[in-house]
């Protein structure tokens, strides 16, 4: 029991250090770190069930039906998660706890999908679990401002979530893949069954204070975002300043920008390098080694991301973004000149870091610059288009694998980064240009 309990008692002292305990930031990272952990046996058991136990070219087509199938449902799914939420304020706790509860069921009926090799059955129901994940997060992220202890500033509150996160992710994928090398990932799935039901029963003892009045029938609906909107609905009242609402959504969309092109870098890193690894292109230690080489330095690098969070107290998180992006381009334009398995193990590193602190840094400033009545919609939409973001990166991995060797296809890439970077930054020129004139 002792060797147990320490770690334990130890884990709970860093979960709600700094008054985290009083505020209940404490229990939303325990609750989220376990979820993290279930979302990481199932993807460890659908990559088991549509990557390995197939041949690459037939694994080429089962991944691209996936990402097909969950990218074109869940931009018509996933934006409507937020409206929902900002007109639940008052049941954050159970729409968290039935996400979760959901999910339990879904994992079941996909360990037996997997089972019998029934795609009808598993790819909508993957999707269904994304789209419940998500409106998890969406949630999680809506919820902290009210939260968060007088000393701890946001980008540090959620890089505290977020390392946390990581490292019950990293727990649970090593044991889902122990599972699935013994049993199947069948029976991964079935494992994550009452993870996720013992989830939904702590999300509902989350303190009260999470929820926030319903809007009143005579207030004016929140507007909903979509895929083109994500500016706030602040500074709009008497008094405001003119253009500040404007210059707002600037910042947030230019947020947005940087962190949908390091998505699109993460999954083109993810499939593009694991089609290598399994063609044979990328020489070095064999496959197994080298996908546990890349696989290692992207976790090293989100953990890094999140550990750099949690130290820094920037007050300028859209500087912290605009040099996320900066150096995910420096790298990969470096992979793509010397091109071996240490510097495409190097780029997922530096890639999984730009991630995750520039996630961390825009989360920030959608708490900060958006309104509670609207800040579920926002996350919402954001969460949409990192995922499209991700998507088709890992679709344009997937297809120039088929046809370009290591440097040309990190190329490719260096020179999209480039591009977004350049825009990015010729826009908050503008912006500043446009504060500079309205002060």
């Amino acid at each position: 029991m002792h060797v147990v309990g320490a770690p334990a008692r130890a884990t709970r002292r860093l979960t709600h250090a700094q008054g985290a305990d009083r505020t209940g930031l404490g229990r939303l990272i325990e609750l989220t770190a376990a979820h993290s952990a279930g979302d990481a046996l199932v993807t460890v058991a659908l990559a088991g069930a549509l990557l390995f136990r197939l041949p690459v070219g037939q694994a080429r087509g089962q991944v691209a039906a996936y990402l097909l199938v969950t990218m074109l449902p869940f931009t018509v799914v996933a934006p409507f998660v937020g409206p929902v939420l900002d007109r639940l304020r008052s049941g954050r706790r159970y729409i968290m706890a039935g996400t979760l509860l959901a999910r339990g069921l879904l994992c079941w009926g996909m360990a037996g999908a997997v089972h019998t090799s029934d795609a009808v059955t598993l790819f909508p129901s993957a999707l269904a679990v994304l789209v419940l994940s998500k409106a998890y997060n969406v949630s999680r992220a809506a919820i902290m401002p009210s939260l968060l202890p007088a000393d701890i500033p946001l980008v540090t509150a959620n890089a505290r979530v977020a390392l946390f996160a990581l490292v019950s992710a990293g727990a649970g994928a090593g044991l889902a893949t122990g599972l699935s090398a013994a049993a199947g990932p069948d029976w991964v799935l079935r494992a994550a069954v009452p993870l996720f039901l013992l989830c939904g029963v702590f999300a509902v003892r989350l303190p009260r204070h999470v929820d926030a009045p319903d809007p009143d029938e005579d207030e004016p609906r929140p507007r909903w975002r979509t895929l083109l909107g994500l500016g706030p609905d602040v500074n709009t009242g008497p008094g405001a300043r003119p253009g500040v609402g404007s210059l707002a959504g600037s910042v947030v969309g230019e947020a947005m920008g940087a962190n949908a092109a390091i998505r699109v870098q993460s999954g083109f890193l993810v499939f593009f390098l694991l089609f290598l690894v399994q063609d044979g292109h990328l020489r070095g230690p064999g496959p197994t080694v080298a996908l546990a080489l890349l696989a290692a330095a992207a976790g090293a690098g989100g953990l890094a991301g999140a550990a750099a969070g949690s130290w820094t107290r920037s007050r300028s998180p859209q500087l912290t973004v605009l040099a996320t992006l900066a150096l995910a381009t420096v790298a990969t334009v470096a992979a793509a000149f010397v091109f071996t398995i240490w510097t495409a193990a190097a780029v997922a590193l530096v890639g999984a870091f730009a991630q995750g602190l520039g996630k961390l840094a825009f989360d920030a400033i959608v708490q900060r610059e958006i309104g509670e009545e609207v800040r579920s919609s926002a996350f919402g939409v954001a969460e949409t288009l990192l995922q499209i973001a991700w998507v088709s990166g890992g679709l344009l991995g997937l297809v120039l694998s088929l046809f370009v060797a290591g440097p040309a296809g990190l190329g490719v890439m260096s020179a999209a980064l480039a591009l977004s970077f350049g825009r990015l930054l010729a826009l908050r020129r503008r912006r500043l240009a446009t504060r500079a004139a309205t002060a």
